[in-house]
């Protein structure tokens, strides 16, 4: 379904109110970038983006088992009402870099929090020799190509990502050691596979970057599923706070909603999550955004199965922790279907009243394990609901 762009759009970055539960991910007193070097960006993928302080945009290279922070210099504040409204932004890329629209794969989509200008991850091709590119769309719907050749870059390696081969239906694991990221007060938070013996891993890693050290490994049960799992990335998670203290709230496939203690991940810990939701089997959680209206706290999530959702957030630490398989596969916190959000396959908060919706159409496989979505894909800034 195509959204139009006549949808509400005033732009902040979603916090605001909304910080009442949930804790800063980009600090208010961010350093000033360092100088980082002017050159070819070593990208070998271009996964799960997010955003640190001054424009810095981070970028998961699963492929190369590394994240690359790209000082995009652009940290200009928006005006007032700006936003982002483009139908057929695949082929506007591949216009750009000279290839059918049905050879650009996006992989993430973020707002610059700063600028509200929106950037892509995305390869250009497919299989394994499918180059990484960087798109940017501006406010006045402008679409560009960053040039991977000359930009200020610097990048860190994860030294406990999982060896490069073929699992059969799991596929390779390589492509799931960054599977999302947030930026926390001077730490980036990647979630993803690792080569420990509970795969599932957390990681926190200092920027500026100087090394990454292994992550905590993660347990959480499955209800849907009916037992124990450690060998399940994260697909999707937020920084939240949960009866005062400070969160990881995670989504995984067929769809835990689990909170893990921040407290808790220290290197090579190995942590055991709490789930309090599961929102249905045959199914994968797209995208988190949290945020607040008319006094109560919610949590915008988008899926492949039920489509976009809204969890209702109000005290989650008042909701038991699930411990045993249930007689349906929905439970533990509540939540309303948003009806009028229609084969969204990304969302990206702008501001206390705004989200990005990227919609396509669902690519080829299960629910559960889609493949990337077909064109046209475009991109609207709607009101949260």
């Amino acid at each position: 379904m195509h959204l139009k762009s006549k949808i509400n759009s005033a732009l902040m970055v979603c916090a605001a109110a909304g910080l009442a539960l949930t804790f800063t991910t980009i600090s208010k007193t961010a350093p000033a970038n360092e100088s980082l070097p002017l050159g070819k960006v070593p990208l070998t993928s271009a996964g799960a983006l997010a955003f640190g302080p001054n424009g810095i945009l981070f970028v998961a290279d699963s492929v190369g088992a590394q994240i690359v922070a790209i000082d995009t210099q652009d940290a200009k504040k928006a005006k007032a009402g700006a936003a982002v409204n483009v139908e057929g932004v695949d082929a506007k890329i591949a216009a750009l870099v000279g290839v059918p629209a049905d050879q650009i794969v996006i992989n993430d989509v973020k707002v610059n929090p700063i600028s509200k200008n929106v950037y892509i991850s995305a390869s250009r091709g497919k299989g394994p020799d499918a180059a990484a590119l960087i798109a940017k769309v501006d406010t006045t719907d402008k679409v560009s190509v960053l040039s991977l050749d000359s930009e200020h870059n610097a990048a860190v390696s994860l030294v406990d990502a999982p060896e490069s081969k073929a699992t059969g239906r799991g596929g390779n694991p390589r492509m799931q050691t960054i599977t999302g990221m947030n930026y926390i007060n001077g730490n980036l938070m990647v979630a993803g596979l690792s080569n420990e013996e509970w795969n599932s891993a957390l990681r926190s890693i200092p920027y500026p970057f100087k090394t990454a050290e292994k992550g905590a490994t993660l347990q959480i049960w499955h209800s849907s599923h009916g037992r124990y799992e450690t060998q399940a990335p994260i697909r999707t998670f937020v920084p939240y706070n949960i009866g005062g203290k400070p969160y990881v709230l995670a989504a995984y496939t067929c769809t835990p909603l689990v909170k893990i203690p921040v407290d808790e991940l220290k290197p090579g810990a190995m942590v055991k999550g709490a789930e309090i939701a599961d929102l249905g089997a045959g199914n994968q959680p797209l995208d988190m955004v949290p945020y607040e209206k008319d006094g109560h706290n919610y949590i915008l999530i988008a899926n492949t199965s039920f489509g976009v959702v809204k969890l209702k957030a109000d005290k989650l630490e008042s909701y038991p922790t699930i411990g045993e398989p249930q007689r349906t596969d929905v439970a533990g916190v509540p939540y309303d279907k948003v009806g009028n959000l229609q084969n969204v396959q990304h969302l990206a908060a702008v501001d206390s009243s705004n989200v990005l919706v990227m919609t396509g159409h669902p690519g080829a496989g299960p629910a559960y394990n889609p493949g990337p979505p077909v064109g046209p894909i475009n991109l609207n800034t709607v009101a949260l609901p």
